[in-house]
């Protein structure tokens, strides 16, 4: 059941502002992180935030919002279209008199929208991914254009997120504003990156290549299994360090027990805060065939570690190939051990690209840029 929490009113741009996030869930992922992001980013400034989960689940980032006095709601969304879920969502706007209503991937912005129409509140959307392959269907041809002319606000989290709008969903070009996902930086802490490579039996001057991921066919680590073994062979004093879990997992640990790979491979499984497992990488890897923004990329790339990653979605926007990493084209693991060789093999050329992509995280990818650019989008 939706609580009736409303909290206090807040004052913003000179007037009172409240924004309910409608979302899947709060579990672990980039889209969750950017919620809690505007959320915590914007009570500074006097914003008030709720959110409401669909699918019935609140998940850890929202049972962490809730303990710090942020409202989260649940509704058990059912199968096909659910039109009472409709009627709870306008509940929630109109009890808590809301002023937007930010609706984060497609299906909650169907139902935020049909639950925000005749209220005060005004809609935004922000598209954060796309699925692997991406798909035409025609009732988008039909249904978008309206609701995109009716939302305020249209974002997507990428230029290559903004094509696909175009293209897969029919909406406008010139409807839809960009705004990159943004992180609060990480800070490295020697002495705990020390104790991780311990722990995982690492030796301290050991070359570390890894990656922080959901393992998903979607990320395609069995590939970079693959260009590790090639990389390996070269350098055996090196290691690949898999932190995460996912449906994937089993399948990745036997690729690489075939490819004789599994005494430099290490897989942690879930870690719920990866900082330093992270810290304890020399180059972080994202072997996608797509992605959006990459949060862990980010993360990578606020700790000062240069990348090597595939060229889809909105990784280009995100790497400058040469500058502060290096890109490859999909599925090539000969050019994703070629790319790990070049870094190994030159640490001055490998120093600089990570100072570049600090330099480039600050400047562009902050959590501070982003909550700047969505409270503008609020007041407006």
């Amino acid at each position: 059941m939706i609580g009736d929490k409303s909290g206090k009113v807040s004052q913003h741009l000179g007037k009172s502002l409240k924004v309910l996030h409608v979302t899947f869930n709060m579990g672990i992922g980039g889209t969750e992180q950017v919620i809690r992001q505007l959320v915590q980013g914007m009570a500074s400034d006097g914003v008030e935030s709720e959110i409401l989960c669909i699918d019935g689940q609140i998940g850890p980032i929202g049972e962490a919002l809730e303990k710090s006095g942020t409202p989260v709601h649940k509704v058990a969304r059912k199968q096909g279209f659910d039109r009472s879920l409709i009627t709870a969502i306008r509940k929630r706007v109109k009890e808590g008199q809301f002023d937007v209503v930010h609706c984060h991937q497609y299906t909650p912005w169907i139902y935020g929208w049909l639950a925000a129409l005749g209220t005060q509140a005004k809609v935004v959307f922000t598209e954060h991914g796309r699925f692997y392959p991406d798909r035409y269907r025609y009732k988008a041809m039909l249904v978008n254009p309206l609701m995109a002319l009716l939302t305020p606000a249209v974002v997507a989290i990428s230029n290559a997120t903004k094509d696909a709008l175009v293209t897969y969903e029919f909406i406008p070009r010139k409807k839809i504003q960009v705004v990159y996902n943004g992180i609060s930086p990480l800070k490295r802490d020697d002495l705990e990156v020390q104790k991780v490579r311990e722990s995982l039996r690492i030796p301290q001057d050991a070359f570390v290549v890894g990656t922080v991921s959901r393992l998903d066919p979607v990320k395609n680590q069995s590939m970079m299994l693959r260009a590790f073994k090639e990389f390996n062979e070269k350098y055996p004093d090196s290691y690949l360090l898999m932190v995460g879990d996912g449906p994937d997992k089993e399948k990745l640990v036997a690729l690489a027990k075939e490819l004789g790979i599994d005494e430099r491979t290490v897989f942690t499984g879930f870690i719920n805060n990866p900082v330093h497992y992270l810290s304890a990488m020399d180059v972080f890897l994202l072997s996608s065939h797509t992605e959006g923004t990459s949060m862990t990329l980010l993360e990578a790339m606020s700790l000062g570690i240069p990348s090597v990653a595939t060229r889809v979605g909105g990784n280009p926007e995100i790497v400058n190939h040469g500058i502060t990493g290096i890109l490859t084209e999909p599925d090539q693991s000969s050019a994703f051990s070629t790319a790990m060789n070049k870094l190994y093999q030159d640490p001055v050329f490998r120093k600089l690209q990570g100072k570049a992509a600090q330099k480039r995280f600050f400047e562009k990818f902050s959590s501070e840029v982003m909550v700047c650019l969505y409270r503008k989008i609020y007041g407006e």
